[in-house]
């Protein structure tokens, strides 16, 4: 058996070519109509709609069963949602389930959430959801 050492796992130094390419990437901060860096915004938000915490976060309100919206301080469309079941402490054992996220329509700076249980009916559940920009 081949024992795999630290010296197998390195990454391989860069071409000449390759630095080059990498450096042509580069975008600079100021470049008009761009944004000068990804922003990141989140929110904590409890199963009975309310928001323990957040960044950048307004307000959450639970919709039904399940159903969520959480609006952001800042314009969030065309941004990347990522959601979590998860309660709001520091610690504990959530339970299990699933979500979905979506930009909530006609709110540019709202998402819609829908969580469930483990077997994809409709619950409420606590989560994380993290937006970036």
């Amino acid at each position: 058996m081949t024992q795999t050492t630290t010296q197998d796992l390195q990454q391989p130094a860069l071409t000449a070519e390759q630095e080059r390419e990498a450096v042509a990437a580069l975008v600079p901060a100021t470049v008009a109509g761009m944004p000068p860096t990804a922003q990141v915004f989140y929110a904590v938000v409890r199963a009975n709609g309310t928001l323990a915490r957040g960044f950048a976060a307004a307000s959450a309100t639970k919709l039904g069963t399940g159903i969520y919206q959480v609006l952001f301080a800042h314009d969030i469309t065309g941004s990347a949602y990522l959601g979590t079941i998860g309660l709001d402490t520091t610690s504990g054992s959530s339970p299990s389930g699933q979500i979905a996220v979506v930009g909530r329509i006609g709110t540019p700076n709202g998402v819609f959430v829908q969580t469930f249980d483990a077997a994809g009916r409709p619950a409420d559940r606590g989560f994380h959801l993290a937006v970036t920009s």
